[in-house]
């Protein structure tokens, strides 16, 4: 059975590039008589906010959608602080004290992450004072691994290359955000039965960290599916930290969900925004 999901996180309300995301997902599950599901992703520190949880159902329910709640993250740090112990055991995590600006000065390349971290802690003394990032190893990991593949449903099958994004961070210094999305997801994602896993495709670089996290893990392997993105007159992908107009203020001003949901289907898109190029190469 097809199982997808749609995960939110609850720091900022959802404009349209998440209501086409959830669609996708949405009808994907649908079409083959699957199952959706909603997982509020509220690990983001201060910056969640549980009251966005419910305005997301409501803006998924103007939309027409329909779906089936599964635990939000933050009643799963448990399972997150045994993967991330499993790890630690098995010699692939070391303690990272970099800051955000030292590794900029530092990088030699830039990833999908941003700068690519030099691994200036690895192999370093692991008695540092105060918090600590732990990152994933990730040459070491590859050793144990050996070589993965995974599929994405548009772009066909594809060789892992997780090197390519450095030593990640999977689990972050902050107190209030225990783990960091590419274990959070990884771990979520398994525990749910997620078999088709939709995002956009600016997370189609993750999934190579993410398939070396289930086969180190032992965990099951989705098929992922990324689509493409609503950028607006710039050419910029749709975002929260943009102030993207958001989902909620066009249901608050009487606007027709369900007819939203069908020009996002058919690609007839609001005046200002246009869908990226596929991995398919199709627009």
């Amino acid at each position: 059975m097809t199982v997808t999901r749609f995960a939110p996180s609850p720091n900022g309300s959802l404009h349209l590039g998440h209501a086409y995301s959830a669609i996708v997902a949405h009808d994907l599950a649908k079409s083959r008589g699957g199952r959706f599901l909603v997982r509020i992703e509220d690990i983001d520190g201060t910056r969640s906010r549980p009251s966005l949880a419910e305005e997301f159902r409501a803006d998924l329910a103007w939309l027409g959608l329909e779906w089936e709640e599964v635990p939000a993250q933050s009643s799963r740090l448990a399972s997150y602080e045994a993967a991330a112990t499993r790890l630690r055991e098995m010699g692939l995590l070391y303690p990272c004290r970099c800051t955000r600006a030292e590794i900029a000065a530092a990088a030699l390349t830039k990833g999908p992450d941003g700068p690519v971290y030099p691994g200036t802690c690895r192999g370093a003394d692991d008695d540092f004072a105060g918090p600590v990032a732990w990152r994933l190893d990730v040459r070491k990991a590859l050793a144990q691994s050996g070589p993965l593949t995974w599929i994405d449903e548009l772009a066909g099958e594809q060789i892992a290359r997780p090197d390519l994004a450095g030593d990640v961070v999977l689990v972050r210094k902050e107190a209030d955000t225990p783990a960091s999305y590419h274990l959070a997801v990884t771990l979520d994602d398994a525990a749910d039965g997620v078999s088709l896993v939709t995002r956009g495709m600016d997370l189609f670089a993750a999934s190579h960290v993410h398939r070396l996290l289930q086969a180190l893990l032992g965990l099951p392997v989705p098929v992922w599916h990324h689509h493409a993105l609503l950028l607006d007159a710039d050419g910029t992908k749709l975002a929260k930290r943009r102030n993207s107009p958001s989902l909620a203020n066009r249901r608050r001003a009487g606007e027709d969900g369900l007819a939203l949901a069908t020009t996002l289907r058919e690609g007839r898109l609001p005046a200002g925004i246009t869908l990226s190029e596929g991995l398919d190469g199709t627009p």
